[in-house]
């Protein structure tokens, strides 16, 4: 067999809760609306330019020409798959991963870092989420470009060096959209910060760059919830603001002094004014909380 050496965009869509279907609709009954997924997914793979490489499961594997066309495909997959009708109750969902890149192309299926990267993508995401990478999201115009966040760099199995990874906020993801002008920032900002634990308060000092909190007692502020992780978020000045960065498994929950609750999932936020903090679980059933004055 012959291998070719080229550039493509490396798509897999994996259908989220595939299991929990099987379990509650039965085996045919799950299996035909996983095919309906399926079938919606491939629909828009062609209908943006690009060849459905295989179908692994309840994951499809896509490659197309561009990043642009890869990242207009991941977006049209996710309103095509939110659009579907709940079958018992139950919500489709799929989680998207891409990576633009040097492949190698041969009887119709591709093989090389690229795949590999995408692959990995897919698996770290969330239900609704779509993930790529820095390398690819610098490969996008500026149009879609303005659609990516940073989401920090990331171990990725398979990989000696952090992935940096970006993520893609479509349109009518409209918890990501809440997070996104919630961190814009605004003159003015406070760059002190006052954060209180057990009954401890102390002040983020003027020349320290980052602060982490979590379950780990090397943390500068250690929080023993059982839902945490060991480094469970981050604090960290930028341009003289403070964002507090999400880097756990179960999610960073912030209650403002307005009364919003915010969860952060790989995300940040800027911190205004007063609030609490919890570390993966919500304020009302957590243990530790963490208050903060900004």
């Amino acid at each position: 067999m012959t291998l070719i050496s080229k550039q493509r965009a490396i798509l897999f869509a994996d259908i989220t809760d595939s299991t929990q279907m099987y379990e509650l609709l039965g085996d045919k009954r799950a299996a035909k609306s996983i095919k309906v997924c399926i079938n919606e997914i491939s629909r828009v793979v062609l209908a943006n330019g690009g060849t459905v490489v295989k179908t692994i499961g309840d994951e499809i594997m896509a490659s197309f020409d561009s990043a642009d066309a890869a990242c207009n495909a991941s977006h049209a997959m996710q309103s095509a798959i939110r659009a579907l009708p709940e079958v018992d109750g139950i919500k489709h969902a799929i989680k998207i991963g891409f990576h633009f890149g040097h492949v190698l192309e041969g009887n119709m299926d591709f093989w090389g870092d690229a795949v590999n990267t995408a692959a990995r993508l897919t698996g770290l995401g969330r239900r609704g989420q779509i993930l790529t990478t820095a390398a690819t999201a610098d490969n996008l115009s500026a149009e879609l470009r303005a659609t990516t966040r940073d989401l920090n760099d990331h171990n990725v199995k398979g990989k000696h060096d952090p992935v940096r990874v970006f993520e893609v906020v479509w349109k009518e993801d409209t918890d990501a959209t809440q997070i996104v002008i919630k961190v814009t920032p605004t003159a003015g900002s406070a760059s002190v910060l006052s954060l209180t634990h057990a009954g401890i308060s102390f002040t983020f000092p003027d020349d320290q760059a980052l602060l982490w909190l979590g379950r780990d007692p090397t943390c500068d502020v250690a929080v023993p919830e059982k839902t945490a992780s060991r480094r469970h978020a981050r604090i960290e000045r930028r341009g003289g603001q403070l964002h507090l960065t999400d880097e756990s498994t179960n999610g960073t929950y912030v209650n403002l002094a307005d009364g919003t609750e915010i969860l952060l999932r790989r995300e940040s936020l800027v911190l205004r004014g007063g609030g609490k903090i919890a570390l993966g679980t919500p304020i009302e059933l957590a243990a530790e909380v963490v208050s903060f004055q900004a």
